[in-house]
């Protein structure tokens, strides 16, 4: 459908592209082309004459990065294409149309789907016991930092042999454990493999229909495993695959044009979102992955945080990136008034939280529009959930694992690596893929505000990506061969029962072995944090655009380090070097 790129150097200039990798181009090259397909209509049509000028730029050597037959390079490589070739657009708005070329880098992107494993505080990573001191207590209900609680959400077999059910605690744990009758708290149970035995033995004394029926009667997140053909089978499924991996839509079109602000910026260069002022209302991984795009492009992101919920503490190091964070409880009014002050400057909303949930809290797209109506612009209003915003189950909650074993990612992971059983795949990274589409939704409804004014909504969830990554198809039995031969025997000892952590762990130290190019200290940035009292280090940005400058201007900080409002805005120097 268009031409494919070679590769480039941080400077612009022709690189050789090393022997081996035109498989993994090709493939993001296919990857891109389907994005294209499925997102039709979704985006701005200006962006597609910069979608041909993208290069994309590698130096591995013809093996996959992951020990996986899931094409998640090439699926993120081409949401990056995507993304940047929008933010190209943007910058014609301020400049003039021309030719911009843009990079991906693919080792970039791939790390970009774990880099929450990259970063570092203090020098520690998420591994490291010690780095606790260095982070906020944001675990309310010790949900993470108790093994046997922490295990509440995992992958389980049930009744029926060769049957599987996704237990899921939330950032609870109790509700889980109290449906399959165990205690909320064991302090007798520190043992990895002892946990997992108890918590399974008591999932094992009911089917996968006897637990959705259970799960579904106090609403907590939890699922049956399924393969990709049963996935689509279920009415949900049929439904979501023919949706978009993300959706824009007009939510009202009185609001005149809102020209981007292309504020005056400390960056090298210019930023596209310079000016545009974000409020975040998510937790854990994909939602503030959104914030995280749109804060590398410039946008002034507040990160609002209750400080009645409960969130992964080692999360906010990377996730927290570029923004600023506060605390407000929305079902206190003192804490309303703040936020609606806030608000009525605000460009664009971020909604990671339960379908609906915002809404109740009278925070929801049409009561956002009516709360901001008398200002006279329209606003961005972007939500990402786990089951979609159509179909019968879209008002499930859910998390990554959930949208991983529910769609057949799990069970294509498993039998990839020769398993008879399904494997949560390593990293949270259908987190990541959501938050890049999160922020693609987020751009277009800008542009589009900006060209033709009105307000948007734009909607995108794990699931669908999970969708998008499936229809790619799976790597053949003889690159999974190869795989299987190429990285440690430790890792294709897991099985199913086996916790992300354990997971993630495994596949990282087998890829630094494998594919040390994903680990060079080129592709990382260090800058001490205020908010944690350390150093923070964090992978760059994956793309680079003609003419712009996408980076972060400041460091990390955990969440409500900040006041809530729109001034003193800092600016870490360190940073710039990006």
């Amino acid at each position: 459908m268009m031409p494919f790129m070679g590769a480039t150097n941080d400077d612009g200039s022709s690189a050789s592209t090393p022997h081996g990798s035109s498989a993994l181009l090709d493939g993001t090259r296919l990857a891109l082309d389907h994005l294209l397909a499925q997102a039709d209509g979704q985006l701005p049509k200006e962006c597609l004459s910069h979608i041909k000028n993208v290069d994309f730029s590698t130096a591995n050597t013809g093996s996959p990065y992951f020990p996986s037959p899931l094409k998640q390079t090439e699926a993120i490589s081409a949401l990056k294409a995507v993304e940047a070739s929008v933010a190209a657009s943007i910058a014609d708005l301020s400049d003039e149309v021309r030719k911009r070329s843009i990079n991906v880098d693919l080792e970039r992107a791939s790390a970009f789907l774990f880099s929450t494993y990259l970063a570092t505080v203090g020098g520690m990573d998420k591994a490291n016991p010690k780095v606790k001191k260095l982070l906020k207590d944001t675990d309310l209900l010790q949900a993470q930092s108790v093994l046997y609680r922490r295990l509440s959400a995992n992958l389980y077999e049930t009744k029926n042999p060769g049957e599987f059910f996704h237990l899921h605690g939330s950032l609870e744990a109790t509700k889980a454990l109290n449906m399959i009758g165990l205690e909320g708290h064991r302090p007798d149970l520190t043992d990895y493999h002892e946990c997992i035995k108890v918590i399974e033995d008591h999932v094992k004394q009911y089917t996968a229909d006897e637990l959705e029926e259970m799960n579904w009667k106090i609403k907590q997140a939890g699922v049956t495993c399924l393969t990709w053909d049963d996935f689509q089978a279920t009415q949900h499924g049929q439904e979501l695959t023919q949706q978009p991996p993300w959706k824009v839509e007009a939510l009202e079109t009185e609001s005149p044009p809102a020209p981007f602000p292309f504020e005056a910026s400390s960056a090298p260069k210019p930023q596209i979102l310079a000016g545009i002022r974000v409020l975040e209302l998510c937790r854990i991984i994909a939602g503030p992955a959104m914030g995280r795009g749109l804060a590398e492009y410039g946008a002034e992101v507040i990160k609002i945080t209750s400080p009645n919920l409960s969130d992964v503490p080692f999360f906010q190091v990377d996730g927290n990136l570029g923004k600023h964070t506060a605390d407000l409880n929305l079902r206190d009014d003192n804490d309303r008034e703040v936020f609606e002050t806030l608000l009525q400057s605000a460009d664009v909303i971020l909604d990671g939280y339960r379908p609906g949930s915002l809404k109740r809290l009278g925070y929801g797209p049409s009561q956002i529009i009516e709360l901001t109506k008398k200002r006279g612009r329209g606003i961005v209003y972007v939500a990402e959930n786990c089951f979609g915003h159509v179909g019968n189950w879209s008002s499930r909650p859910g998390w990554q694992q959930i949208a991983d074993c529910v769609t057949g990612i799990a069970w294509a992971q498993g039998v990839g690596m020769g398993l008879n059983e399904p494997v949560v795949p390593p990293f949270p990274m259908s987190d990541y893929g959501t938050g890049c589409m999160g922020t693609i939704a987020a751009l277009t409804g800008l542009y589009k505000r900006a060209k033709y004014g009105g307000s948007y909504l734009g909607t995108t969830s794990l699931c669908q990506y999970d969708i998008y990554l499936l229809q790619l198809g799976l790597y053949d039995e003889e690159t999974m061969a190869q795989l299987r031969e190429q990285h440690d025997d430790e890792f294709f000892e897991l099985r199913h029962n086996d916790s992300v952590d354990s997971v993630g762990q495994r596949a990282l130290k087998t890829m630094r072995r494998t594919h040390p190019e994903l680990f060079e200290e080129r592709h990382m940035q260090e800058c001490f944090s205020r908010g944690f009292n350390a150093n923070v280090r964090t992978i760059k940005p994956v793309v680079s655009v003609e003419g712009i400058w996408n980076g972060f201007l400041r460091s990390s900080r955990p969440n409500g380090f900040d006041e809530p409002t729109w001034n003193d805005w800092e600016v870490d120097d360190d940073m710039l070097k990006a």
